[in-house]
């Protein structure tokens, strides 16, 4: 018969490095109101180790008052490199601050359905990226003992924090950019993968806004993520005169720039490109590759107001506008 070892407590740890289960607890919850010296909070961690010792979060969130769970619904857009990035530094800064992070795979659930289901999980703080949250989802997930709600996207969301992201800056200076370089028949690639009109739509009207009483021409390039796709927006180019494209990010750009080469048209002297997000691999193509270098928010920063949120439930939600944007001029435009 099979023995199932005991499960180590705190009172083991206790007795292991010489302390209190009090110190051990205010040691692995990283108490920050009682004076614990650097040799006992090393022992207490040695021993936890030694013992294969792991607090038990729902005992932990029952003494709190509320669980320490970092709510981020999984993106349901395509998250390239720079997104990325940018999601490993907030759950590093987060875990630091003692709150663990949980990703949850939200596909088909959208508005007040999803944070339903969010709520059933009674997170302490929802990171909600993009748009489709509502004010009733908001106030769903308060009503939960959910303390904290932020979104990052381009819109407000009434009762929420907001980090707002200005997509429309990207455009806009892709847009400048080109028309500074002589271009006057602009083409701007909106990509068309679901759930990333929320973005590409605000680019888009960057363009405008930029290129707005000039004589320039903007023309909508819808576009798939294939070759077959691109192929085929590569070969209505003459027909359409265009000399220059700003496309939704470097990946649609480099995959437009191939299929535009594969036609004969010469970049940048016939058509110029530039994408944006700045990637390494757009430096490594011939011609190497313009683009929108985007500044995103620090994730130390966006953990640090989860953490005042959290501490401060009933305060004024925060709004911070972020995302700078800026050209790196290459070879392709």
């Amino acid at each position: 018969m099979v023995q199932i070892p005991n499960t180590p407590t705190s009172a083991d740890v206790a007795r292991l490095a010489g302390v209190s289960r009090a110190t051990v607890s205010y040691v692995l919850n990283n108490t920050s109101a009682v004076r614990i010296s650097e040799v006992t909070r090393r022992r207490v961690h040695e021993a936890a180790r030694e013992l294969g010792y792991v607090p038990h979060a729902a005992a932990r969130s029952l003494r709190a008052g509320h669980s320490r769970m970092v709510l981020m619904p999984a993106p349901a857009i395509p998250v390239g490199p720079l997104y990325g990035g940018f999601l490993n530094e907030l759950q590093w800064a987060l875990g630091r601050l003692d709150y663990t992070v949980v990703q949850y795979g939200s596909v088909g659930l959208q508005g007040d359905e999803a944070a339903r289901a969010w709520a059933e999980l009674r997170p302490v703080a929802v990171l909600v990226p993009g748009a489709g949250l509502g004010p009733e989802g908001v106030a769903l997930l308060k009503r939960s003992g959910t303390r904290a709600v932020v979104t990052l996207g381009p819109d407000r969301v009434d009762g929420a924090h907001a980090f707002l992201m200005d997509h429309d800056a990207v455009g806009h200076c892709a847009a400048a950019h080109l028309y500074e370089r002589g271009r006057r028949r602009i083409g701007v690639v909106l990509p068309g993968e679901p759930g990333l009109a929320a973005y590409s739509r605000p680019r888009l009207a960057g363009v405008r806004e930029a290129l707005r009483g000039t004589d320039a021409v903007v023309t909508e390039l819808p576009l798939a993520y294939t070759e077959e796709a691109a192929a085929e927006v590569a070969a209505r180019r003459r027909e359409s005169g265009l000399d220059g494209v700003f496309a939704y990010n470097d990946a649609y750009a480099m995959l437009l720039m191939r299929a535009l080469q594969d036609e004969g048209v010469r970049i940048p002297e016939d058509v110029a490109v530039i994408g944006a997000d700045d990637l390494m691999l757009g430096r490594l193509l011939r011609p190497r590759l313009s683009t929108v270098h985007i500044e995103l928010p620090s994730g130390r920063a966006l953990a640090e107001l989860v953490d005042r949120a959290v501490r401060d439930p009933g305060g004024e939600p925060e709004v911070h506008t972020v995302l700078g944007a800026s050209v790196v001029q290459r070879e392709s435009s």
